[in-house]
């Protein structure tokens, strides 16, 4: 069990600034903190769930991401929920789309801080190389979301740079897999293993598979960018040795007795979010298609009425045929753009007679996450990246014909066959056997008549993975550069990008303020400017 044990009350207050001059006291007073009075060990698992805060959420993710792709859908409006189904901005967005900057920058800070306080004890280098990764998955974060960013001169406040520059994208992935590739040698398992490692208990050669999977993972962000430079990673990574089963899996279980719990779980707990976020149309379209296993664990459909709907305790209708998933951009104000005149509206949810005063819920014949496996305990597990999704992108690099070992098809199946099988580390209610996910793999085999139809099916596929794993930033960036599945922008009246899906975040509002220099340069650099449609430099 990857338990949370997170030593906060001394962690806090060491925290280093991320980027901007708004940092604190420590940066002022380098000698509060050192290798002689403090283990760098503490900071390991604040840096480690740090990541989780940046893609967990209200952090953005959950409020954007997880809607721009259309893994969810919400038909309310105005809502918070707006920013994502509708592109329409909604009062406080500044301060979501502040969030994974903020709080990405923090984790990356404090793996920095192991670094620092490593640097010249031979006997914690495994624990000094870890906190590397953790950084540089955290940078990857930032850049993917927002494009160019503070990177060779972030996180160096203590050192009297406030104002950092901003990075070009194409630096810092050239930087960041150099990097990678440099310190996973240095990995050892004859050395001292890290202690406090939420992720893999200090399992030094899960953590070597984990850098190489990363690794894989950044080199095929390029693949339409610089195709050259993700060969050469992607076959590196594969040579290394990326995650070789589920067991390899990088995740994190919360621990909500001690104050931790999962930023997923957390938001649809809320009596408004868990009654209104639904499943896309198109994701259950094609689970439902394809007879996929997941569907009937994955989604249920609540029972009638609006009380039922509002009852985290009352298990749904988890049959497949009664799946349906929800379009995204409608409301529910009477209009035109009323989700009941949706062409498949399937219907109000009547009211339960057997409860007085119950009233019909508009929304409720549509399908939900189901609560058994998403929503009801806070110490549901975050991911962080998993064996099904290397074993997709290595699929695709055989598509590319790359040397990683085995065929596309191969490589396709196992990853399908992994993904059906994750779900069970959410809890026990989420479990799908190994016989049944291999039996619908050796089916629902690669579509190798062309390119484009391998490519497509591939990265649909990575699509529902990731977005059913909740890891909405992945599925958003993976979607943005791989173009599949193909989706449908929504136009709602009011939108911020013209009726397109967006394809990054905007700057935090704070940086003009802080930096604002640096941002100037930063955003001209962007092809239209700090909007929402420009896209980062991968992204072609």
């Amino acid at each position: 069990m990857k338990k949370l044990l997170i030593y906060i009350s001394f962690v806090s207050a060491i925290t280093l600034a991320g980027c901007t001059k708004n940092f604190d006291s420590l940066n002022n007073d380098p000698t509060r903190a050192s290798a002689a009075n403090f283990d760098p060990n503490l900071l390991l698992p604040t840096a480690e769930l740090g990541y989780l805060s940046a893609i967990q959420g209200y952090a953005g993710p959950l409020l954007f991401q997880s809607m721009w792709i259309q893994t969810f859908a919400n038909a309310e409006y105005p809502s918070y929920y707006s920013n994502g189904d509708k592109y329409v901005a909604s009062g406080n967005i500044l301060t979501y789309e502040a969030s994974t900057w903020n709080n990405a920058y923090s984790a990356a800070s404090n793996a920095y801080e192991i670094q620092n306080l490593t640097k010249d004890n031979d006997a914690l280098s495994n624990l000094r190389g870890i906190a590397l990764i953790v950084e540089l998955m955290n940078f990857q974060a930032v850049t993917d979301t927002y494009g160019d960013c503070p990177y060779s001169q972030a996180l160096q406040a203590k050192n009297g740079i406030s104002l950092p520059v901003y990075d070009k994208q194409q630096d810092i992935y050239t930087s960041m897999l150099s990097r990678l590739d440099s310190v996973l040698s240095t990995l050892d398992v004859s050395k001292a293993k890290p202690t406090n490692d939420v992720i893999y208990s200090g399992d030094i050669a899960k953590w070597k598979k984990f850098g190489y999977s990363l690794m894989l993972r950044m080199a095929m962000r390029l693949t339409k960018a610089d195709a050259a430079t993700a060969q050469k990673y992607a076959e590196k990574a594969y040579a290394g040795g990326t995650f070789a089963s589920n067991d390899d899996n990088a995740y994190i279980t919360y621990d909500h007795a001690d104050g931790y719990s999962n930023g997923n779980t957390s938001a649809l707990q809320v009596p408004e979010d868990f009654s209104q976020v639904r499943w896309g149309k198109l994701l259950i379209t094609l689970l439902k298609a394809s007879a996929d296993p997941r569907l009937g664990v994955i989604a249920e459909v609540p029972k009638q009425g609006t009380s039922n709907n509002l009852n985290e305790s009352l298990d749904g209708d988890h049959t497949l045929a009664n799946q349906v998933g929800m379009p995204n951009g409608y409301d529910q104000n009477g209009g035109s753009t009323d989700i009941s005149t949706e062409p498949n509206y399937p219907g109000t949810s009547p009211a339960d007679p057997s409860i007085s005063g119950d009233k019909a819920f508009v929304v409720g014949k549509y399908s939900r996450p189901t609560t058994a496996v998403y929503v009801r305990d806070l110490n549901t597990p975050g991911f962080i990246f998993t064996y099904a999704e290397t074993e997709l992108l290595l699929a695709e690099a055989a598509v590319r014909g790359w040397s990683v070992g085995s065929s596309a098809s191969v490589h396709y199946a196992n990853g399908l066959s992994a993904a059906i099988q994750s779900y069970g580390t959410f809890n026990a209610a989420g479990t799908i056997s190994s016989t049944v996910a291999d039996a619908y793999a050796a089916v629902a085999t690669l579509d190798v008549s062309s390119t484009t139809n391998s490519l497509a099916q591939i990265n649909t596929q990575y699509w529902i993975t990731s977005g059913t794993l909740f890891d909405f930033s992945e599925a958003w960036s993976n979607w943005r550069r791989s173009g599949y599945p193909v989706l449908t922008p929504v136009n709602y009246t009011g939108n911020f990008t013209g009726g397109t899906i967006p394809r990054r975040e905007q700057y935090p509002s704070s940086e003009a303020t802080n930096n604002p220099a640096n941002l100037k340069a930063a955003v001209a650099n962007l092809s239209g400017g700090d909007l929402r449609t420009s896209k980062v430099w991968w992204d072609q």
